[in-house]
């Protein structure tokens, strides 16, 4: 009888469940076919502000009523697409760029500041308000007609500064450490597992590489205000700019003013009759114009994004896996009225048997139809693995790529074990039936079985470079080394092809596949909200320990505890840049 009773329980259970989950169904769906329109009027302003973290790719369906279970995220491809269609639309008389807090890649930002050029170069206006501007944010607003910031405000201007963490002391002072095989001329790899101070040789290319990414904000900068370059560099060394009569005095801004001053600004810019000018958000005209192309052809190029760090597995919007990317590719390759691939990367690398994995698929696609790579913020190590595989490669100038190397870190707590009295004993049948415990010492003679498998990968690695920029080995060896570049550096070293962003890369594709007309098909096709919201509810339970650690440690600990984490979770050889590097 108890039996019986539980299993009743059970199903009356489910089915209660069951219930809520399609009530709740369809008061989505009644919340989302209850929307309005979006309704442009003439003369309106398109106003960019960016109060959503930017991600590379981005499909999210406003009809999906489980989309607010997501992330709140913007994708590039949807603000560039915004942009592009804005300027060909009679409704919009021009753009009003604003707002702090700009969560995007270096290379991300150049690109919205690109479409922001292309849209000012038809000849409508484009004005920048903002109560004050982070470095990022003033970047990309100087591509403006006029910019304009609020009488109390700041005007952050300081050049580039780059911050790694070591873990060294900590190390010592925890019991818990990294154990470290790499490839023995990959100097900076894991760097900050084995020393408490950054190396000579780090450091040298590290601020090569900003000296670089410096050198192409300044140029754009000094080109959309106008003034010399060397002027910027006095301005950023003394901190000139730090005040709205400074930041105007030397010529950063056109104008101090508060916000509704700014209005009456772009009212009188649109030439309307109305008492306010009409102001149509990004999300919303992203909306209206979601079933608009900018490229209308029937021939297609697939656009496939590969976007986060590369982990075995399925894959999804924030991973790169093989699953889904192998699928992609396939799906690209084997579509008739697919004429050529775009893949843009986004990756610091990571597991060396994937992108070994989507190499192959790259390669097996390339022989069939062209493709062309387009790298975004970071296409470092394993992210630069996959991107040999094309016929081409372009690379925005503000790209960090390179690290070609391999490194394994395997976590061990022998010194953390001995501290709170854990000892372990091992029995075993062969010399390595245990061939490594977390609790004893490395052996030496598994730490060279180890340093043989990363060697073997690292040449891997080389000839993979080697055969796709039809150099040879050695010449691959003597750019890698972990060695990262800028993108306008690996155009100069021969990594990549030349410079451009998504766009140029789209043209690139058609040119080679000889086509005029055409249109794009994105991919791959992420799973939808409603499928992600049924895995989230099997998981319900789960405690998110992120927000806790952030919320008891505060940012800057939590930050350090998760990149610890991530470290001690990644398993086999590794292709990725060896540092989290936070630029600012």
């Amino acid at each position: 009888m108890a039996f019986l009773r539980n299993l009743l329980a059970s199903i009356l259970g489910s089915l209660v469940a069951f219930g809520i989950l399609f009530l709740m169904f369809l008061i989505f769906v009644s919340i989302a076919g209850a929307e309005e329109q979006v309704r442009i009027a003439n003369n309106s302003v398109l106003e960019l502000r960016f109060t959503r973290p930017v991600a590379e790719y981005a499909t999210s369906d406003p009809e999906d009523p489980f989309a607010i279970f997501d992330e709140p995220t913007t994708g590039l491809n949807e603000i560039t697409k915004a942009i592009a269609l804005a300027a060909k639309d009679d409704r919009i008389s021009g753009i009003s760029l604003g707002g702090p807090y700009l969560v995007a890649g270096m290379s991300q930002t150049r690109a919205i500041r690109n479409a922001i050029a292309d849209f000012k170069a038809t000849g409508k206006f484009v004005y920048a308000y903002s109560d004050f501007y982070l470095q990022k944010d003033y970047y990309l607003s100087s591509v403006a007609d006029s910019i304009f910031l609020n009488p109390v405000g700041e005007l952050d201007f300081k050049g580039l500064a780059a911050e790694v963490l070591y873990f060294g002391d900590f190390q010592e002072q925890s019991g818990l450490k990294m154990e470290v095989v790499r490839h023995g001329k990959y100097k900076s790899a894991v760097e900050p597992f084995l020393s408490d101070t950054m190396s000579d040789e780090n450091r040298s290319q590290l601020e090569s590489l900003l000296e670089s990414i410096w050198g192409q904000m300044r140029s754009e900068i000094a080109e959309g205000r106008n003034m010399p370059e060397a002027d910027l560099d006095d301005i950023a060394n003394g901190l000139l700019a730090r005040s709205p009569e400074k930041a105007q005095a030397y010529g950063l801004i056109d104008g101090i003013m508060y916000r509704d001053e700014y209005d009456a600004k772009l009212l009188a810019a649109t030439e309307s009759d109305k008492k306010t000018p009409s102001m149509v958000s990004l999300q919303d005209y992203i909306k209206a114009s979601r079933n608009k192309k900018v490229y209308t052809g029937e021939d297609r190029i697939a656009v496939i994004y590969a976007q986060g760090e590369i982990l075995y597995g399925e894959g999804n919007q924030d991973y790169i896996g093989q699953g889904i990317m192998v699928s992609a590719l396939k799906k690209a390759r084997e579509n008739d009225k697919v004429k050529a691939v775009v893949l843009r990367i986004n990756s610091p690398g990571g597991s060396a048997l994937s992108s070994e994995i989507i190499w192959r698929e790259i390669r097996r696609t390339q022989e069939v139809k062209p493709v062309v790579v387009s790298l975004s913020d970071v296409a470092a190590s394993g992210g630069y693995y996959l991107a040999v595989g094309a016929d081409h490669i372009l690379t925005e100038p503000t790209s960090i790529t390179g690290s070609i190397g391999v490194f394994l870190t395997i976590p061990n707590i022998e010194g953390l074990s001995d501290k709170i009295g854990i000892n372990a004993e091992q029995v075993g049948t062969h010399e390595y039936a245990l061939d490594y415990s977390v609790f004893e010492p490395m052996r030496e003679d598994f730490r060279e079985i180890l340093s043989e498998g990363v060697e073997e990968t690292y040449q891997t690695f080389l000839e993979r470079v080697a055969e796709g920029r039809d150099i040879t080995v050695e010449q691959a060896h003597e750019l890698a080394q972990g060695r990262v570049w800028s993108g306008v550096q690996a155009v100069e070293n021969g990594l990549a092809d030349g410079l451009g962003g998504l766009p140029e890369a789209v043209e690139k594709a058609a040119e080679l596949a000889e086509i005029e007309d055409f249109r794009l098909q994105e991919m791959p096709r992420y799973k939808t909200g409603l499928e992600r919201f049924l895995e989230d509810m099997n998981a319900s339970s789960q405690v998110n320990s992120s927000e806790i650690i952030e919320q008891e440690l505060g940012s800057e600990w939590a930050g350090i505890f998760q990149s610890l984490k991530t470290s001690l979770k990644r398993e086999g050889m590794q292709t990725r840049l060896p540092f989290e590097l936070k630029i600012r």
